[in-house]
């Protein structure tokens, strides 16, 4: 368990180091593409890191999910699954490749203007929430120690992350992302709510919504063959 938490740290501290106090420091020292390099090895080290060790934690119960956690974890789920795809294929200016302190700015405005669309119209950062609300519904449907503290890393790093990014493009992009942030929400659903946006731009369009459906009907059909535990504790 200890060498699940130090992985977890090292996990999530090293994507924030790299993508924030370290970021431009190494990208001026290594270009564009070695930075990249730098923070794909990174990345993938410690995430190998984290599943061994989480695949050797003890297994201590810290609580029985209530029934309510398992509807509500469906739900989370399937729009952890909608984000995560609509912001594959769909336009998502949070995915555009990162440009140095002295910035592209004029390039990357055309990319922020205009209305939001697709999944973006439910928040900015849909890859990020997508990872966010996969935390959240499998910490709902799990009570043992060690996949609340995997949760707890993925949430932190997903959406404190995506909080980060908002002040970093804020200062690469300058008035352009101002003015994309004020037309869209970080809380997904937060446009519509506070009228900034209709509730029709919810709807991310049938493509996204099947897919991310038959995704969910996928994962939770191969879940006990590839993770050794059924999606579903209803369905076991």
């Amino acid at each position: 368990m200890t060498q699940l938490i130090i992985a977890l740290v090292a996990f999530v501290g090293g994507h924030f180091l790299l993508s924030h106090p370290l970021r431009h420091p190494l990208i001026q020292a290594l270009g564009q593409r070695g930075f990249q390099g730098l923070y794909a090895l990174m990345a993938t080290l410690t995430l190998v890191w984290v599943v061994i060790a989480y695949s050797k934690a003890p297994a201590v119960s810290l609580w029985e999910p209530p029934a309510l956690a398992y509807p509500v974890g469906v739900v989370l789920m399937l729009l952890a699954l909608i984000l995560f795809l609509g912001s594959l294929v769909q336009p998502n200016p949070t995915l555009m490749g990162s440009v140095g302190v002295h910035g592209e700015a004029a390039a990357a405005a055309p990319r922020l203007s205009g209305a939001p669309r697709g999944v973006v119209a439910i928040t900015r950062h849909p890859m990020m929430w997508g990872f966010g609300l996969w935390a959240i519904s499998h910490a709902l449907v799990n009570g043992d120690a060690a996949t609340i503290f995997l949760c707890l890393g993925i949430a932190i790093l997903a959406l404190v992350g995506a909080a980060l990014q908002d002040r970093r493009k804020a200062v690469e992009f300058g008035p352009a992302w101002h003015d994309f942030a004020a037309r869209t929400a970080y809380i997904p659903f937060n446009a519509q709510i506070t009228g900034r946006l209709p509730w029709r731009t919810a709807w991310p369009g049938w493509l996204v919504v099947v897919g991310g459906i038959s995704l969910f009907v996928i994962f939770t059909y191969l879940h006990e063959a590839l993770f050794g535990a059924p999606a579903l504790a209803f369905w076991s």
